[in-house]
């Protein structure tokens, strides 16, 4: 298969996210054109601030190799990976990473910082960025989109269901 089959692959996964009510991240580990690691973000349902869609295919395929290394294994995750995970993907060794959408508030892959690639660390990842970038981006925009006109309504609703204070007009009242 080729990066853009398996970043389809990851694309499904964010969209399990999403129905989970999650930000739409998804991500696969293959090795040898197999897959051996699939996550999706599950920081809400599992309580877990951790529980990144990198994170949770590298567990898988760590499980899967039974092997905490991942050498000659790929990484396709729908967006740039944070710090947390890209220091988790230089001390899994992970030979290559690729992502769809760039994260320029957290991205530790070139946008923000790039820790997976520093050269003062053990290990450094070949990475491919905006691989099916504008559909990656397309849905995590989308998603905050939804969010914030979820969190607009319910602001609104909020309002007009609030009880009048003053309380029923008095035909005598003056003011």
């Amino acid at each position: 298969m080729t990066d853009h089959q398996w970043m389809a692959k990851a694309l499904q996964l964010a969209a399990k996210a999403e129905e989970a009510g999650e930000v739409p991240v998804g991500a696969v580990i293959v090795k040898d054109n197999l897959l051996i690691g699939e996550g999706y973000n599950q920081m809400i349902s599992l309580n877990d601030p951790s529980a990144h869609a990198e994170m949770q295919a590298v567990r898988q395929a760590g499980q899967q190799l039974q092997n905490y290394r991942l050498t000659d294994c790929t990484l396709y995750v729908t967006l740039e990976p944070c710090s947390m995970c890209a220091g988790m993907l230089v001390h899994s060794r992970l030979a290559r990473l690729v992502f769809g959408a760039s994260d320029y508030k957290t991205g530790a892959a070139g946008s923000v910082m790039n820790l997976v690639q520093h050269p003062q660390l053990n290990h450094q990842l070949e990475v491919t960025g905006g691989v099916l970038a504008e559909e990656c981006a397309a849905r995590l925009s989308a998603f905050f989109q939804r969010r914030r006109q979820e969190k607009k309504a319910a602001k609104l609703a909020a309002v007009k269901v609030e009880p009048d204070l003053k309380g029923p007009a008095d035909p005598d009242d003056p003011a």
